[in-house]
């Protein structure tokens, strides 16, 4: 893999490619029959819409806060099992719907597998993407997992829409048989992902008397640490963006067109894939609160131009609030890998868990307001509404905190570079399944200013 290395570190290596085509695979098999699960539930089996929000609530609530227990997974039986177990669940979930589209209690259980599968696999999926990655490399690979779910997420409705209302056991068959051979060709990766990425030069890794160099790693974390909290920062930075995901269709349709919204969608989709990655290393080079100041500024605005309607307005805010999200959810990550020496599958399973927080406080805030807003005949309102929580909610969090911040991709100054940790202090694969290990929190040099290497790692 050392030839894949070559360029600075800039190519992925084989289990990263595999990881990155299986993440979009698998995102592109569940979208295509997920967001018609509504549709499935009421009007082919019966139920009333009050069960079926209950029902996507609890299947919601799983998938988001079932992600805290993928750290102790996968640190008892490692990274690959625990992927490959979470297929396992979906690939059986998605196989039951099958018979399940004649019984409600089946079609509900098998929600539940597939919803418990995703809330395992996400965080394991991008721990063994940056497993034995320095600090520098982390914004390329989330980002490029970030285009890699973004891209199956946008393809994967559209493909199935001839055929998933119409012949629906057909095209649960076809993802049930993708998610199984997904699954198979997991279990044929390395235990871990073996190939680790080199710091820039000039230090050996050795700790010095006394600890030195793990004594000021801990002082850079607890420099981190005198910021805004990432898991808060993310709570928030769902809430807010969630007010936009859920009610943009209800207010651009009326007012422009279907054809212009789905326009709109595509056009979004394809701004996050290709955007990701060219702005990874420019959003790690941010400070945290230049971060929030970029991220929540830009769904301000965003929020400001869709109050003013028309097809300019909700166009251009529709954009804005695609680079807040860009900005905000892959700085989120970054922060709280850097912060934590915890195991990266605990620290993604946190911050999945504080995403569902803020989606189920902005469904609950958003769905009032918007109602009122309605009622009132006023829905541009709704928007002025969400622009000031915008602007006003992260200025409680940044108040709170007035502590040194370093970027996530940015040394403090009291490192030297004699504390740079060097490849040979990181262990070696096993030929065994290895435990999820804590993520490291080298000192590697900040990564350019500008764009990084061909991608760019992401949610």
């Amino acid at each position: 893999m050392g030839a894949e290395r070559a360029a600075g570190g800039r190519r992925f290596t084989g289990p990263q490619v595999f990881l990155l085509a299986g993440s979009f695979l698998i995102t592109l098999g569940s979208f295509a029959v997920l967001p018609y699960m509504s549709v499935l539930l009421h009007q082919r089996l019966g139920l009333g819409l009050g069960t079926v929000g209950f029902v996507l609530a609890v299947a919601s609530l799983l998938q988001f806060s079932g992600g805290v227990v993928a750290g102790p997974v996968a640190g008892r039986i490692g990274l690959r099992r625990a992927m490959w177990v979470a297929l396992a669940l979906r690939t059986a979930g998605f196989a039951a719907f099958v018979p399940g589209l004649t019984s409600p209690f089946l079609a509900v259980g098998a929600l539940f597998l597939v919803s418990a599968g995703a809330a395992l696999y996400l965080p394991a999926n991008k721990a063994y993407l940056v497993d034995g990655a320095a600090e520098a490399e982390r914004p390329r690979l989330l980002s490029a997992s970030g285009s890699a779910f973004n891209a199956g997420m946008a393809l994967g409705p559209p493909l199935a829409a001839p055929f998933v209302l119409g012949s629906p056991s057909v095209v649960f068959s076809c993802v049930a048989a993708l998610f199984a051979l997904v699954g198979a060709c997991h279990a044929l990766l390395p235990p871990g992902n073996g190939a680790t990425t080199a710091g820039p030069a000039g230090g050996d890794g050795k700790e010095g008397p006394g600890g030195r160099s793990a004594g000021r790693h801990e002082d850079r974390r607890r420099e981190r640490r005198a910021g805004p909290s990432p898991f808060a920062v993310t709570v928030l930075s769902v809430y807010v963006f969630m007010f936009f995901q859920h009610y943009v269709a209800l207010y651009a349709v009326p007012r422009t067109s279907a054809a212009f919204y789905g326009g709109v969608l595509m056009g979004y989709a394809g701004l996050l894939v290709v955007a990701q990655p060219l702005l990874a290393h420019r959003i790690a080079a941010l400070t945290y609160r230049g971060a929030m100041r970029v991220g929540f500024g830009a769904m301000a605005a965003g929020a400001a131009s869709i109050a003013c309607g028309g097809y300019v307005g909700i166009g251009a805010g529709s954009a804005l609030m695609c680079l807040g999200e860009i900005v905000l959810f892959l700085k989120n990550d970054l922060e709280a890998l850097a912060r934590s020496s915890a195991p990266a599958a605990s620290v993604f399973g946190r911050q999945r868990l504080a995403a569902g927080i803020g989606a189920f406080g902005s469904g609950v805030v958003g769905g009032q307001l918007y109602g009122a807003a309605e009622a009132a005949d006023a829905v541009p309102g709704f928007w002025v509404a969400m622009c000031v929580q915008g602007l006003l909610l992260p200025l409680f969090l940044l108040g709170r905190h007035s502590g040194p911040d370093t970027g996530a991709g940015r040394p403090s100054v009291t490192e030297s570079p004699s504390d740079v940790e060097s490849p040979s202090d990181v262990e070696s694969p096993s030929g065994t399944d290895r435990p999820s290990r804590p993520v490291r929190a080298p000192g590697t040099d900040r990564p350019p200013g500008g764009p990084g290497g061909p991608f760019r790692s992401r949610r």
